[in-house]
């Protein structure tokens, strides 16, 4: 994949950061004329950083939200966070925890990667007008690239 614009703000550990890091990317995804995902995109980038900051920022430290447009017309919403652990997805039976469960109903595909310290929780989205999406139509890959830890 190969990034053609990408935008990042840093966010403190605070509960305010959410609304904020939902109009920053709203102002990107407007600015790069990405309607078409617009209310999955946000959705998504409320349940990442608010999974962030409830399980991933240690106290003291905070999380990165970067917003990637990629050739091929794939939007990408990576949210960094220095916190150990794996994220995992809800059972049925849980009380909470339903974010990776809406990410992965809204996103084309989304996962789990590495940084040190802690991980990279990300999601994409294809445009349905390009060549990728109209792949991505016929069978969108929904499940995490590594497995979660249960």
């Amino acid at each position: 994949m190969t990034e053609n614009e990408f935008r990042e703000r840093f966010y403190p550990r605070a509960r305010q950061s959410i609304p904020a890091a939902r109009q920053f990317a709203a102002g990107a995804v407007a600015d790069w004329g990405f309607f078409h995902r617009f209310d999955d995109v946000l959705l998504c980038v409320s349940e990442l950083t608010t999974n962030a900051l409830v399980h991933g920022v240690p106290p003291g430290r905070g999380f990165l939200l970067r917003l990637l447009l990629c050739e091929g017309a794939v939007l990408r919403v990576e949210v960094h966070d220095s916190g150990g652990g794996v994220p995992r997805v809800a059972d049925v039976a849980d009380d909470g925890g339903r974010g990776l469960v809406l990410v992965g109903a809204s996103a084309d595909k989304w996962g789990v990667g590495e940084r040190d310290p802690g991980k990279v929780v990300w999601c994409e989205f294809v445009c349905p007008d390009s060549e990728a999406g109209r792949e991505a139509d016929s069978g969108p890959d929904s499940e995490p690239d590594s497995e979660p830890d249960t």
